[in-house]
């Protein structure tokens, strides 16, 4: 398929995923013909020394629950682990809990059995999946720090001993706002820009307002991947563009995509009309030529 051909082509497409997740991102986008800038608005910094995360580590065998609610908290796990020398196998007595498919995944990679995965990927899922088999058991919960309360509240609520250690904090890169204010000062700034956490949206903010953009550009449309991140937009005063039925990085790029299709199959619609009528005006001339040939050699003979 031509580039000028594809869902995507001719839009320009801001990431702000953290630099080292945005690959996937960025990639699926290109498939698609978007043009991509990539300025992360995150970094993820591990929090270590952590007193009180390694004190939970050390106490695995208290626990029946371990929640990770991302990849994030995954990697400093295993940041963790490799400093205290603590083998997987040390869970293997707990219900592995993880928040969306990618934690899943790279629990299991780390050699975690991952024994529930929510239908969706919030917060408010994860209560759902088990605060009916908590009551009176010891959970694990490894988060960020601008993690919300709901998992903590809600599972204590269900009679849940809960112990939470943010195991890893979100920062706005260094050279991020100089990024920001030359691609918005370009003349071909960004038609779309993605978000995919309540951290992004905010540090995207935070970068406009430092480099001089009191006010978004009126045009600029806000792609979410989920419900919490498309509420701090609303809190920004920003309604999102699409908000991605599926809570993933495939999900997101296909709310994309449909918020792009419908003048696309509008073109389409358009185009193969004029190729029938085309189709059908040729055939009209040439069955016209057809019996003129034929007048003509009744004509002659």
């Amino acid at each position: 398929m031509a580039d000028n051909d594809k869902p995507l082509s001719g839009k320009r497409v801001l990431v702000t995923r953290a630099a080292e997740q945005a690959r996937a991102l960025v990639e699926l986008l290109r498939e698609q013909g978007a043009d991509v800038i990539a300025i992360p608005t995150i970094r993820i910094e591990l929090i270590h020394p952590s007193p009180a995360f390694d004190n939970c580590l050390r106490r695995l065998p208290y626990y029946q629950w371990l929640v990770l609610t991302s990849a994030n908290g995954v990697t400093a796990l295993a940041a963790r682990m490799k400093e205290l020398e603590i083998s997987p196998e040390a869970f293997a007595h707990m219900q592995c809990v993880a928040v969306g498919a990618a934690t899943a995944d790279a629990m299991r990679a780390l050699g975690l059995r991952v024994d529930i995965v929510p239908e969706e990927y919030v917060a408010e899922s994860v209560v759902a999946a088990i605060k009916h088999q908590v009551e009176g058991k010891n959970v694990l919960l490894i988060r960020g720090t601008l993690a919300r309360d709901v998992i903590p509240k809600a599972l204590e609520e269900a009679g849940a001993w809960v112990d939470t250690a943010d195991a890893y904090r979100t920062v706005i890169p260094a050279d991020s706002e100089q990024k920001v204010r030359e691609v918005f000062l370009s003349a071909t700034p960004p038609e779309i820009v993605t978000f995919t956490s309540s951290s992004t949206v905010d540090n995207f903010i935070r970068l406009m307002n430092a480099s001089g953009f009191s006010q978004r550009p009126t045009m600029l449309r806000a792609a979410s991947i989920g419900p919490i991140t498309s509420a701090t937009l609303r809190e920004h005063g920003w309604e999102p563009w699409v908000e991605a039925k599926l809570h993933t990085i495939p999900g997101l790029v296909e709310a994309i995509m449909a918020g792009n299709g419908f003048n696309r199959r509008v073109n389409m619609t358009m185009a193969r009309w004029i190729a029938v009528r085309v189709l059908l005006i040729g055939c009209v001339l040439f069955g016209l030529v057809i019996l003129l040939a034929i007048a003509m050699d009744i004509l002659i003979f």
